[in-house]
């Protein structure tokens, strides 16, 4: 172990970490609230923590912080798996209001901070639900070529930027293949963005199924908030469904979306699951 992994193993060897779960999004999470932790060194642990099968496992590690505004309870910083940072994660935020609700740091509902703005957060048991910064850059129908094909696609920021494509079957859709042309295409740098592959399914009650490629994890997961929001928020632009609508997530989980169309606000619910606490062992950084 070279000197640095060493020092920031000993910062973190007594500490506690938490492992938290909203469908199928997974996320370490450390109190932070001393700020031993650097920026940098968090990028370190999200890279090193989040490998699956050689340390925790995870799509992201969060950072929970003191807040820098008097209107927030707290604030985070958000690290991808590829130690990248992330302005906000939605089921990462529902996991956190979870979090410091049942360790019983801050009663619900309450708001805390992230780089894309304030985030409220109600916890009524395992269920949250959160309410994103307002939706921003909505360009409808735009036209992107790949080398792979051409796509009628649909662009919102929900707190990180997101492509949603309609397909018919969304089991066939080739997300691997599609997401990372779309993800780093020209139209979206530097930032790049997101990539949602969506189908309505109609019937007694209409409803979205999703498949989302996540930059920063730089695969297809098993859910991701944000993307969910941006989806719904998209569909009901269009005049596919109504301001609640469910998605049902590559996990099976169903998460709902509320939007709020006068206040120019989208409501992202669903449940949580607590997994486990801990502490880090060596090798796990190794």
């Amino acid at each position: 172990m070279d000197e640095n992994l060493d020092r920031l193993f000993k910062k973190i060897k007594d500490q506690p970490f938490y492992k938290l779960s909203a469908s199928g999004n997974d996320f370490i999470i450390f109190l932070n609230f001393e700020e031993k932790i650097t920026s940098e060194e968090g990028k370190i642990l999200a890279k090193k923590l989040c490998r699956p099968k050689f340390s925790i496992s995870a799509d992201g590690l969060i950072l929970l912080e003191k807040p820098s505004t008097s209107s927030a309870s707290f604030s985070w910083k958000f690290f991808n798996s590829d130690g990248s940072e992330a302005e906000m994660c939605g089921n990462g935020a529902r996991c956190v209001a979870r979090l410091v609700e049942e360790l019983g740091l801050f009663k619900s509902p309450f708001y805390f901070e992230t780089k894309a703005g304030l985030i409220y957060a109600e916890v009524k048991g395992g269920r949250v639900k959160v309410a994103l910064t307002s939706p921003k850059d909505l360009k409808l129908n735009l036209v992107i070529r790949t080398d792979y094909d051409w796509f009628m696609a649909h662009f919102v920021n929900t707190g990180v930027p997101h492509v949603v494509i309609f397909w018919d079957d969304i089991e066939s859709a080739p997300v691997e293949k599609i997401g990372p042309k779309i993800r780093y295409h020209e139209i979206f740098k530097p930032a790049g963005t997101n990539v949602n592959f969506v189908e309505l399914v109609e019937g007694d009650k209409k409803y979205l199924k999703i498949r989302t490629y996540e930059r920063g994890v730089e695969a297809e997961t098993l859910a991701c908030g944000t993307g969910a929001s941006a989806s719904a928020y998209i569909s009901y632009k269009l005049g596919l469904v109504d301001k609640k609508v469910d998605l049902l997530t590559k996990s099976g989980e169903i998460l709902t979306v509320y939007i709020e169309d006068e206040e120019n606000k989208i409501y992202l619910e669903g449940d949580t699951r607590f997994v486990f606490e801990g502490k880090i062992k060596k090798e796990a950084i190794l």
